[in-house]
């Protein structure tokens, strides 16, 4: 039986709030305010990267996960180097209520650009089954840096949503084993902190007709976005609120969408945690 389906997505900034504390029980005190998700995306959690900030030295995907026991962990770092004995991890993570059938990590390009520093960027995919079938969660968190490793992973996420598409209109037969095919896939909800703003190229080539559908103006019309970046923190982002994270979704979902909304509020981040439901 079908049922609206919610799905929060955050750049928590490794639990950082605008009062210099990391805490990440506050962090997921600010998600079930909004709703009881059932699939939670993160950008920048940190494994043993105490330089970010004290706090973020801690197995953070570790705590997330028994700060939401009822959800599994799918986290696979972008960043993934050693430490002093132990690797040292950064990265998106997904948390899943749904049975998760198939958890993918895409790294993104990185094409060189010796003007700025960056790191690497990954796309992390869970296929999750619903009431209707099977959807494809992915979250990523693009270059902030250099605006040409930036268009170039969003190049690469209208590929992937091509493929993505053209499999689940032709699923390939089954075989054994890691062979086994999953249940047909309904569509694709993108999300992330995407890292440009909406007059950049990249969000009109990431939304072009065939690529994805911004949430936002379907459900929402010609009503400007809310800000999801900048809102209480002036220092890194002098600009003001302003929106860089978004929920793309395969057009095909489109009529599925039900609601949107970003909580303003919070300062438990320098983002703004964004909770989408659709019709699964």
């Amino acid at each position: 039986m079908s049922r609206d389906v919610s799905i929060l997505s955050w750049n928590i900034q490794f639990g950082l709030g605008m009062d210099g504390r990391v805490d990440l029980p506050r962090i997921a005190a600010a998600c079930r305010a909004m709703g009881d998700a059932d699939v939670l995306c993160f950008q920048e959690v940190s494994d043993g990267f105490g330089a970010l900030a004290p706090g973020a030295e801690a197995d953070q995907a570790a705590a997330l996960a028994a700060l939401f026991p009822g959800h599994a962990p799918v986290f696979v770092p972008a960043v993934d180097r050693p430490g002093d004995g132990r690797r040292l991890r950064f990265g998106n993570m997904i948390l899943s209520r749904l049975p998760v059938l198939d958890a993918i990590a895409h790294a993104l390009p990185r094409p060189a650009d010796a003007s700025v520093i960056s790191m690497q960027r990954n796309a992390l995919e869970a296929v999750v089954a619903t009431g209707a079938g099977a959807l494809r969660v992915v979250t990523t968190h693009l270059e902030y840096h250099s605006l040409a490793q930036r268009r170039a992973q969003a190049d690469r996420l209208v590929v992937l949503e091509a493929e993505w598409a053209a499999r689940d209109a032709a699923p390939a037969p089954a075989g054994k084993g890691p062979y086994g095919a999953l249940p047909p896939v309904a569509g694709t909800v993108l999300c992330g902190d995407f890292n440009f703003p909406l007059d950049e190229a990249s969000y009109a080539a990431t939304t072009a007709p065939g690529a994805y559908a911004d949430a936002w103006p379907v459900l929402h019309g010609s009503r400007p976005h809310d800000p999801t970046c900048g809102v209480h923190d002036r220092r890194q982002w002098p600009q003001g609120g302003h929106a860089r994270d978004f929920f793309l979704v395969s057009a095909r979902l489109a009529p599925r969408l039900r609601a949107l909304a970003v909580d303003v509020a919070t300062d438990a981040s320098d983002h703004q945690p964004l909770l989408l439901s659709l019709s699964c």
